[in-house]
């Protein structure tokens, strides 16, 4: 027998179970818009052009994303305390540091930029120990006053535009991208014209494999698929398509005929394809090959797209599409209990 009730997700009763996580995904625009209110034109001199950028703090890996297919420079994401050896006064030193308890490795990494006369950027509450340690005549300072890193990432990347390092980014689109997905996943939405609720209901009693077309539909994979598993307490495999196969081949067979009430239903895996309409050979070779060998085990699959706006648009969408069905994934799988 399965697990999920489905019927919890539009019963307005079960809904106050998942209210926070709902309640925290609906405020993410909000939460864009707030950490971008006091962004400032970056002064760094006439035709400012670092050797080098490090990032460092969290989504700096969004942000390399974004960064490497257009950025005249090299780009490192940093994830360690201080900074690599070669950095120095002809660098560029971006701190994402959004929460008021950002990390220690934060602070060492401001500090150290400091030191070196760096140029930095960061993005934290004025008075954190991070905004302190990044305190020079050289820094530019993002004043956030949310704890969502994803609204440090999009202020930043705002300003690294400025400096002619990355494509345009607009915080009130992404904002907006974000309240759209939250229109349409509201748990106000039945399951019929609910798309979050939807993608929870076909990984009921799935073993999800999350796959992205581009550099950052795949990393939307992987925050869906950690969502995935913290609301289900299953495996959620994100991976490249050569990992994904093997696991697709691998499906055990469908039985028509089993009986749902004898005992619980077997994980069967489901291809979980997040396209945020970039196109590349590769890229379509290998969902093609994945749809197909999806189609020869009878896996399903679901789709989940983002096919307008700008890159960080289109990977805001992904991402907050996938986490309201992980929501609802957790709400169809608590049971009748309250």
């Amino acid at each position: 027998m399965s697990d999920f009730d489905d019927s919890l997700l539009d019963d307005q009763e079960a809904l106050t179970r998942v209210d926070a996580p709902l309640r925290a995904l609906a405020g993410t625009g909000a939460r864009i818009r707030m950490d971008a209110a006091e962004l400032v034109r970056p002064d760094l001199g006439p035709g400012y052009r670092p050797r080098g950028v490090v990032i460092v703090g969290p989504e700096s890996r969004l942000v390399r994303a974004l960064l490497e297919p257009c950025c005249p420079v090299p780009v490192v994401a940093w994830p360690f305390a201080g900074l690599p050896a070669w950095t120095g006064p002809l660098d560029l030193v971006v701190v994402l540091a959004g929460s008021v308890g950002a990390g220690p490795d934060e602070v060492s990494s401001s500090a150290e930029a400091v030191r070196r006369g760096a140029a930095v950027i960061v993005a934290a509450p004025a008075d954190s120990q991070v905004a302190r340690a990044a305190d020079s005549s050289s820094t530019v300072r993002i004043r956030t006053r949310s704890e969502d890193a994803l609204g440090s990432a999009v202020a930043a990347v705002s300003i690294l535009h400025e400096l002619g390092l990355c494509p345009p980014v607009r915080p009130g689109d992404v904002a907006e991208r974000a309240d759209m997905v939250a229109e349409e996943s509201s748990p106000f939405h039945d399951l019929s014209d609910n798309p979050a609720k939807d993608l929870a209901l076909a990984l009921a009693d799935a073993m999800p494999l999350a796959w992205g077309d581009s550099v950052l539909a795949a990393r939307a994979a992987r925050r869906v698929a950690e969502a995935l598993r913290r609301a289900s307490g299953r495996p959620a495999l994100a991976a490249v398509s050569a990992e994904l196969l093997p696991v697709i081949e691998g499906a055990p067979a469908h039985d028509p005929f089993a009986d749902p009430d004898d005992g619980p239903a077997r994980l069967r895996p489901v291809l979980v394809i997040l396209d945020d309409g970039e196109r590349s050979p590769a890229g379509d070779e290998q969902r093609d090959r994945l749809v197909a060998a999806a189609e020869l085990h009878d896996v399903r699959v679901c789709a989940v797209l983002a096919d307008d706006g700008g890159a960080l648009d289109r990977y805001v969408t992904l991402r907050q599409k996938g986490l309201y069905g992980a929501a609802y994934l957790e709400l169809g799988l608590s049971g009748r209990r309250p």
